[in-house]
């Protein structure tokens, strides 16, 4: 089943059935009028919507064609944004950029940061800059939004828990974050709004590449036009987002909506390119003493998307050109 949001000029928007070739939509009102209002009754209401996705698939239900930037992101907003880093490759690099060593529980400890999610972006929403030395960077994640979580649920439990998943670009100000973290206190205005890609899928859609808690795809990100990475988004993420649910439920429990996300997209091979700006400058400064690829700038174009085996876009892409506000 493959859900969206459409845009009627309200904060949450309009909950949509989307066919599988992307092409068409119903309205899922009469089942509920938002995502959020879903996923608080998901139960209940999963096969209504199921049904109606099935109708729909037949031909047995009014649609319309689908506009993707009609669009808002799955959830316009969420009650938690939380975001991990479970790809150790990424986690190795970065923290070079910007000398700073791993840490030593890196392969047994998640990494997880909590953003901003009042303000997400839609699908093919301008991204603001104000000012270019802030040194923006995209990045590549894949994301999963849950139901109602208990407190100390474990990861071989979790797999129940996940509802939806989807794509996400989580963007960040790469040099407001050093001095952020000196303080000793976390990010913040390093990480503007993230947006999210057009459609959310039931974990079924995605057939046998949905296993252990990860997405065994391809994840492209494309910069200007230019293929700049096709990573895997399979094995090399160290921590499932099983691992990641037993992590970030140990002293806290979380209400459905909350939205997971994987980290950047990274791989080891490096034929496979990047998801983000800062592990390919990262990469120029082991191989040639310092990096050349400037960080985003205004008019600069970001698209990421994924395939399935037939090379259908499974989750619609995110495209979205970077603005002076």
């Amino acid at each position: 089943m493959k859900l969206a949001t459409l845009n009627d000029g309200t904060r949450d928007g309009r909950l949509i059935v989307v066919k599988r070739d992307n092409s068409a939509y119903a309205f899922a009102t009469n089942v509920a009028l938002t995502l959020q209002a879903a996923l608080d009754q998901w139960d209940a209401l999963e096969p209504r919507l199921r049904a109606l996705a099935e109708e729909l698939e037949a031909g047995r239900v009014q649609s319309r064609p689908l506009d993707v930037s009609a669009l808002l992101s799955p959830l316009p907003r969420a009650y938690e944004w939380v975001d991990g880093s479970a790809y150790l490759n990424h986690v190795v690099l970065v923290r070079k950029a910007r000398n700073a060593e791993p840490p030593p529980t890196l392969k047994t400890d998640p990494l997880v940061y909590q953003g901003g999610s009042g303000t997400f972006l839609s699908p093919t929403q301008d991204i603001p800059l104000v000012d270019e030395a802030w040194g923006m960077d995209f990045e590549s994640e894949v994301a999963v939004i849950l139901g109602d979580v208990p407190l100390g649920t474990q990861a071989k439990d979790a797999e129940k828990h996940v509802k939806l998943v989807m794509l996400c670009n989580d963007v960040t100000l790469r040099n407001l974050i050093p001095n952020e973290l000196a303080k000793g206190f976390g990010f913040f205005q390093g990480k503007p709004s993230s947006s999210f890609s057009p459609f959310a899928l039931t974990p079924d859609e995605l057939g046998p590449a949905w296993k252990d808690g990860r997405v065994h795809l391809r994840l492209r990100s494309t910069l200007n036009g230019q293929v700049v990475g096709d990573t895997d988004a399979g094995p090399e993420m160290h921590f499932s987002f099983f691992d990641l649910l037993q992590h970030i439920s140990k002293t806290r429990p979380f209400t459905a909506g909350t939205i997971l996300g994987s980290g950047t997209v990274s791989n080891e091979d490096r034929a496979r390119g990047i998801s983000c700006l800062a592990e390919r400058r990262m990469i120029e400064t082991i191989e040639a003493g310092g990096p050349k690829t400037p960080f985003m700038k205004v008019g600069d174009r970001i698209e990421i998307e994924m395939f399935g085996p037939e090379g259908q876009s499974l989750f619609g892409r995110i495209s979205q050109k970077v603005v002076k506000p």
